[in-house]
């Protein structure tokens, strides 16, 4: 608290002086003042005891003969929270360095002579102190306005003894709202934990189903390289039979073009004897040869491949049946999965 600071900027110390003396929660001056630690704020211990009562209301106080661990309450002043031993608030340090300043303002004031306009007047009798309260009008009067004015029929009570019923209600007030407002920020650090939790289970669950997805494409790559596989293994063996058939019907047409030029070149000779030696069995190489092929030939339809069709609506259907909540232990994904594990889909012939 830099008293010194603040007494230079008012122009009257005392009144500043007395400004800083103040407790945040009766509004009167500080009675056996104790300072929170750690943020340094001072209250009357009376005060603090209130507050910290009302945010403990199971804390059963001082000579119980039950072990209590303590509890917390926030200070009224900058909302830090003050955590408290088993002694409560009669743990808290008593701040000597205010009780002098208080014993020393009050000596001062004592000893100056009261000053006009230090009490309040009354607006319709200026001379007049405010000494009474009406209880009827509920608004703080003087004697000549019971006797005279307008709360001559009103009932009337000494002030000093509504300032204190009235002092007390604000007190619990303040203590109620201060416990209300301890409630509300635990309400707001549990929607905060929500918060965070919410955000952590909904990064958790995105893993997962990010991990499921990839297990489901690396299915569907894995069955579609199989199947391009055995398309590939089928084109090769009817590629590989077509090629042999062409590689025989290739050699036979050699064997019968070479037959044709040795057979014309033996009609060239003109020697009867010589033609005669070849004659016969050059004719009997051709009727052979003209009878016809017997090499192997392709079926019709041979080269076609549509038996590897597939049909992939149902699984289609599948895909976009996926979703949260489709069955005890997610019985549609298995379904889809088993469809999708090789060996358990066929091409259909």
């Amino acid at each position: 608290m830099d008293y010194k600071s603040s007494l230079i900027q008012d122009g009257n110390p005392m009144e500043n002086l007395e400004k800083q003396l103040i407790c945040p929660i009766c509004l009167e001056m500080f009675t056996k003042p104790v300072v929170i630690l750690p943020c340094q704020h001072n209250l009357c211990r009376k005060c603090a005891n209130d507050i910290f009562q009302a945010a403990n209301p199971y804390w059963t106080g001082r000579g119980s003969s039950v072990s209590m661990s303590g509890g917390r309450f926030r200070c009224p002043t900058c909302r830090h929270e003050v955590i408290m031993d088993r002694h409560g608030v009669y743990g808290l340090q008593r701040n000597l360095l205010v009780e002098n300043i208080i014993d020393i303002y009050k000596q001062e004031c004592s000893s100056r002579p009261l000053q006009k306009g230090s009490h309040p007047m009354c607006k319709e009798h200026e001379d007049e102190k405010i000494n009474i309260y009406c209880l009827t009008c509920e608004v703080p009067t003087c004697s000549m306005c019971k006797v005279f004015g307008v709360h001559k029929a009103c009932e009337v009570a000494p002030l000093q003894s509504v300032f204190q019923g009235q002092k007390i209600e604000l007190n619990n007030c303040i203590s109620m709202l201060v416990a209300g407002n301890d409630r509300v920020q635990t309400i707001i650090t549990q929607l905060e934990d929500s918060c965070r939790v919410t955000k952590e289970n909904s990064h958790q669950v995105k893993e997962e189903l990010s991990q499921k997805f990839d297990t489901l494409y690396a299915i569907l790559d894995e069955k579609k390289s199989e199947l391009l596989q055995r398309i590939t293994q089928e084109q090769e063996e009817k590629l590989s039979f077509i090629e042999a058939l062409i590689q025989q019907y290739q050699e036979q047409l050699d064997k019968s073009t070479k037959l044709v030029e040795t057979a014309i070149q033996s009609l060239d000779e003109p020697g009867g004897a010589t033609f005669l030696l070849t004659a016969k069995q050059l004719i009997k190489s051709i009727v052979e040869a003209s009878k016809g092929c017997q090499l192997g030939k392709t079926e019709q339809g041979f080269e076609n491949m549509d038996f590897f069709t597939l049909n992939l609506e149902h699984i289609a259907d599948a895909l976009r049946a996926i979703d949260f909540g489709t069955g005890k232990g997610g019985g549609g994904a298995t379904c889809l999965f088993a469809c999708l594990i090789p060996g358990n889909q066929h091409p259909s012939h």
